[in-house]
């Protein structure tokens, strides 16, 4: 549906959702408010209206297929034609990350869905009249740089009047100072001769001699000219024929010395390469910066595999210690030391390849088996907390998009805080670890424990750095949890059961699926 629906020569606003509930809630609230309403219900549609109408307000829904509220607002940025155009975001996306992209791709405003009438009434007024004073502005401002030229150009600009051999004919007094000689001395002298050193077999390659003798117009820049004295200027000119009917009577030049206009781009290309300098400086030092602030939760997550080493390691002791020795589970110990080990080497190749380049390192994964080896990672941490761990997983569970490494970190991390909580109940419960499909487009992954549960209000400081309810913890953990599923595009929290511990929880994209899919409404 696109549509022209009122045609006053008002205010334009342009209306923009995939929902046609919203797009006519959107009309009746603006119809009597004296604008003119276009409507689509596409990114494609509204692009082509934008361009055709040039609307002062465009109301853009964010959540639409194929080209969301984003990309059709970052296209209508770049399209001259809209660039001034006000966009308001429309959305059920509260969060302020959601806010801020918006805002950095040049939208002028954010109103949240459910919207109250009475507010897109206020915004549409406010951002209409501000685009429309600014564009009657630069009407104004435009017709000030033409006046201001024009008045420039006679001032400060050398003009020639030539005749078809290049005679010259006029000079105006800004031609006499920049060429250092008086008019009359310039009056009655050949322009090529003047200013370009060269024979006269060689006129004809000359610029303004196709002016001159063809009707040919030029514009060159940076183009040395000789003054009366001989010394050499770079100059910028302009050549026009002079035309009476299809008769050709020679050329008007009009040219300036571009000399300091050269020191200045020379100074500004010198200025530019500083910044640019200074700029890689900065990002280095914000990358070493952010490395020593994440250095304490590298090594909390290196600890993890380390530790488990180091159990498997006494495991494997006190097998060789028996009279008996089991080869096969000291072989399948060996095998949990060497996992183990390739873990922590995979934490060390990540912190050094964040010193290089970003790298999301995500795969198409299979949720059972991610959580199958996790288990497996978490046996030793069962058997020192003396608990259990309960995997519930259907097997129809779609694949997800994901960085396996980070996600057995956050799975790993959580099924460990899980059974330490047990354990400090005393409770022989065990841990329990599940996933379901959450929506069309998400996963949702849950750790629940029947433990001591948290303190009331942690909820609000639960993933900040450095807060912990442990007595010998870091708050480093949950912190880094936070952090890891959210570069995965997923979200991560904590409820409380009725009966009592703690269910924390993460979400992962299935694979596929439309970008957001796991960002909360």
């Amino acid at each position: 549906m696109t549509a022209v629906v009122s045609e006053t020569e008002e205010t334009t606003v342009l209306l923009v959702d995939d929902n046609p509930q919203n797009l006519k809630v959107l009309y009746e609230t603006l119809k009597d408010k004296g604008y003119r309403l276009l409507i689509a219900n596409d990114g494609e549609k509204a692009l082509d209206l934008a361009h055709r109408h040039q609307p002062e307000v465009i109301l853009l829904d964010i959540m639409m297929p194929e080209l969301d509220g984003y990309q059709v607002c970052q296209r209508l940025k770049a399209d001259p034609v809209t660039s001034d155009s006000a966009v308001v975001f429309l959305s059920a996306l509260d969060d302020v990350q959601a806010k801020v992209k918006g805002f950095s791709l040049g939208g002028a405003d954010y109103i949240s869905k459910p919207f109250q009438a009475q507010e897109v009434i206020a915004r549409v007024k406010t951002h209409a009249r501000v685009i429309r004073l600014e564009r009657e502005l630069q009407a104004r401002n435009r017709q000030l740089e033409n006046d201001q030229a024009r008045i420039l150009n006679a001032i400060s600009e050398g003009i020639y009047g030539l005749d078809a051999g290049g005679n010259i004919v006029f000079a105006n007094p800004a031609a006499a100072l920049i060429m250092r000689s008086p008019v009359e001395e310039l009056i009655g002298r050949n322009f090529f001769k003047l200013h370009m050193a060269t024979s006269g077999d060689e006129f004809a390659l000359l610029p303004v001699q196709a002016t001159c003798q063809q009707g040919v117009a030029e514009n060159q820049r940076d183009i040395a000219l000789l003054r009366a004295d001989g010394s050499s200027f770079p100059a910028e000119y302009r050549s026009t024929p002079k035309l009476e009917g299809d008769t050709l009577y020679g050329a008007v030049v009009v040219f300036r010395d571009i000399t300091t206009e050269l020191e200045n781009e020379q100074e500004l290309d010198a200025a530019r390469e500083l910044v640019q300098e200074q700029r890689d400086q900065l990002a280095h030092a914000s990358r070493l910066s952010t490395m020593g602030e994440m250095a304490a939760g590298f090594a909390h997550e290196v600890n993890q595999p380390l530790t488990a080493i180091t159990n498997y390691a006494r495991v494997a002791k006190r097998m060789t210690a028996k009279d008996t020795l089991d080869r096969e589970l000291l072989q399948e110990t060996l095998d949990k030391i060497e996992a183990q080990s390739h873990r922590a080497s995979e934490i060390i190749r990540r912190i050094r390849r964040f010193m290089k380049k970003p790298a999301t390192g995500k795969e198409v994964l299979s949720v059972p088996a991610l959580l199958e080896d996790t288990r497996q990672f978490a046996e030793v941490d069962m058997r020192n907390n003396e608990g259990g761990i309960e995997v519930t997983v259907d097997d129809s569970l779609p694949e997800v998009l994901a960085d396996p490494i980070q996600v057995q970190q956050v799975a790993l991390n959580l099924i460990r805080n899980a059974l330490e909580s047990t354990r400090g109940t005393g409770s022989s419960v065990p841990v329990e670890v599940s996933a379901a499909l959450c929506g069309s487009g998400c996963v949702r992954i849950e750790v629940r424990d029947h433990g001591t549960g948290l303190p009331e209000g942690a909820e609000d400081k639960l993933f900040l750095p450095f807060y912990t309810t442990k007595q010998d913890g870091m708050g480093i953990g949950l912190s880094m949890c936070r952090s890891l599923i959210q570069a995965q595009g997923g979200d991560i929290g904590f409820e409380r059961p009725e009966d009592g511990g703690a269910r924390f929880y993460f979400t992962l994209p299935v694979a596929g699926a439309v970008a957001n899919a796991c960002r909360a409404d």
